[in-house]
């Protein structure tokens, strides 16, 4: 059976055992009681990153895929994944993982679409306290930008967000060559690791919101990108001329604080 890549769905088949095997090593979560840990691959298309997946000892895998091409593919190729119930067709943006996952998924994985890698990220961190560890494969482009740390040109939006939550580490880059079709740009192997950070100090929202807002208009001072939060209070004159690629994921959350107190004096 052949499963024809959809450009819609924004497929490109990883075609190289090599890489496969290499992504699938990078996943070295373990859960601490020595049982299985559960995994969730996104996107496995026709399995080639998947069957190596199966052959970690330490996760239990199960997949989503929202090509039903793809997923009549895999319940012939990986019948044990089949008769377990471990094939989910569906869109993982959509699912309710708790529910259809109860005992867990510390783990994510996969060759994400790189038209939804961001929105990944970002369901990703709606379940950052069940995800300890994400291994997945990106457009190039997106990996700098969420490994890269203040100071830079590439940190942004996303960078801060994941920080906030994650250590990142930038493994390694893929050639063009080995998917089907070839994309146009270079991918990149990045892996995700929870830090110790429950929760930040501040009112999530609103940090999300300043973000957001700083990085709009990110050639712009503070004072301009964020004027209607500023109450002229002393407080928040060391942030009036920065930029937001000045600020550190903890200079974020200090500002959130001082943006909160500060309207809560003003009230």
């Amino acid at each position: 059976m052949y499963v024809k890549p959809k450009k819609n769905l924004g497929q490109h088949f990883l075609t190289s055992d090599k890489i496969a095997c290499a992504i699938a090593d990078a996943v070295d979560y373990k859960n601490a009681d020595g049982s299985k840990a559960g995994c969730i691959e996104i996107g496995p298309g026709t399995g080639v990153l998947t069957k190596f997946l199966m052959k970690n000892e330490n996760i239990d895998l199960s997949v989503i895929e929202i090509d039903q091409e793809s997923v009549e593919y895999l319940m012939v190729n990986y019948p044990s994944l089949y008769t377990e119930n471990r094939i989910v067709g569906g869109d993982f943006l959509q699912l309710d993982l708790h529910k259809i996952f109860p005992k867990g998924f510390p783990v994510v994985c996969g060759n994400f679409p790189y038209n939804i890698s961001s929105q990944i990220f970002f369901r990703v961190l709606d379940y950052k306290d069940d995800v300890d560890e994400v291994v997945c494969m990106i457009q190039r482009e997106v990996a700098v930008r969420i490994a890269n740390h203040e100071g830079t040109k590439e940190y942004g939006i996303l960078s801060v967000f994941l920080q906030a939550y994650y250590d990142i580490e930038y493994l390694f880059t893929v050639d063009e060559t080995v998917f089907n079709p070839p994309p146009k740009v270079k991918s990149a192997v990045i892996r995700l690791k929870r830090n110790s950070v429950k929760s930040i100090p501040c009112d999530e929202k609103l940090f999300r919101r300043i973000v957001k807002e700083s990085f709009n208009l990110r050639r712009k001072m503070l004072r301009n990108s964020l004027a209607a939060y500023f109450t002229g209070a002393p407080d928040e004159e060391k942030y009036l001329t920065l930029r937001p690629e000045q600020l550190s994921v903890n200079d974020f959350i200090e500002l959130t604080q001082i943006i909160e107190k500060n309207r809560v004096a003003t009230a």
